[in-house]
């Protein structure tokens, strides 16, 4: 009970000192809410309804599509909500998204693309006349998943194997290390390059990859805590109680082992959304059409003088993310450190 106790106290000392970093806590605010509206992105960007009231039913285009001849649109394959025709007589009416464009939309009343910035496309269109705003809404998305899946996947290796070496020690450390060392020899980004370019790239692809080799880094640090707690006193006191090895190892030295994750977690989960932006200005990463800021900045640089835009708003997309996620990561860090 006096443990629990204890540790509730370090908790909420952490937690105060991360709040007396204001821009970590704003930054953290701001990125929830980035997140929220990229994972919901559907209610605010489509060119779908929300709701749709036709002919006395209502509809729900945004989770269920519908056969145009519902809406006795004969002449096409696919339902025109932005045409549709609405006897507001009978009560037809509908709610459309703050931006009416989809992420695969191109803009049909533009002579050219890529097209600057207009009231109808508040960023600017690429150049297939897609809207930069709702692409760059939608790819935050993907840029999340891929990073915190790759975060996650790295983080428990990691931790599993450097906790294993640093608890048992002995040949299990120094085989290991050996390993760790081999792996952490092979050039990843290339051999990345080579094994994409032979399988038909996807997000879950790309995921598996990038985790194969990142948790070496975590574990040499995981490594180190187990090493250097494993003859602390609250160790040796649980031994002495007759705990076995998996209980010291779950219960003991895994808890007091896991500040190099947590600190480092912001600026891990930063640098995966660099390098899912880097594969794909490259060419290796999401399969186009998939909606990509690394794609965008691909074609920045193809129209680069006649399209400032597709250089500016992705570039300033990456710059407040990495900068919240930054940002966050020192709050985290001087939250969790032991001296304060």
């Amino acid at each position: 009970m006096m443990s629990l106790i204890l540790k509730n106290e370090a908790s909420l000392k952490k937690w105060q000192r991360f709040k007396q970093r204001k821009l970590a806590v704003v930054s953290c605010w701001l990125f929830i809410i980035a997140t929220f509206f990229s994972f919901t992105a559907e209610f605010w960007a489509n060119s779908k309804p929300v709701l749709l009231h036709y002919n006395n039913e209502y509809h729900f285009p945004v989770f269920k599509d519908y056969h145009p001849t519902k809406f006795d649109q004969e002449e096409t394959m696919v339902t025109d909500y932005k045409n549709l025709v609405l006897n507001k007589e009978r009560g037809d009416y509908m709610i459309m998204p703050v931006i009416k464009w989809d992420p695969y939309e191109s803009n049909a009343k533009v002579e050219y693309y890529p097209s600057e910035p207009t009231t109808d496309n508040w960023f600017g269109t690429d150049d297939r006349g897609r809207d930069i705003l709702v692409r760059l809404l939608y790819g935050l998305r993907y840029s999340i998943i891929y990073a915190v899946l790759v975060w996650m996947i790295t983080f428990i290796i990691g931790t599993a194997l450097g906790g294993l070496m640093g608890f048992l020690g002995g040949r299990v450390d120094f085989w290991g290390q050996r390993i760790v060392e081999v792996f952490s020899t092979v050039p990843q980004f290339f051999l990345l390059i080579i094994v994409i370019s032979i399988f038909k790239p996807s997000l879950w692809l790309l995921i598996i990859i990038s985790s194969v080799f990142g948790w070496i880094s975590i574990s040499y640090y995981v490594r180190g805590e187990f090493l250097k707690n494993r003859k602390k006193e609250f160790v040796e006191a649980a031994r002495a109680i007759g705990a076995g090895r998996i209980r010291i190892f779950g219960k003991h030295l895994l808890p007091n082992s896991l500040s190099p994750i947590i600190t480092f977690s912001p600026f891990v989960i930063a640098s995966n959304i660099v390098g899912l932006a880097g594969l794909d200005y490259l060419g290796f990463g999401l399969t186009p059409p998939i909606p990509s800021w690394g794609e965008l900045l691909n074609q920045a640089q193809k129209y680069f003088m006649e399209g400032w835009w597709l250089a500016v708003y992705p570039s300033l997309a990456l710059f407040l993310t990495l900068t919240m996620l930054s940002l966050i990561g020192e709050g985290v860090r001087d939250a969790m450190d032991p001296r304060d």
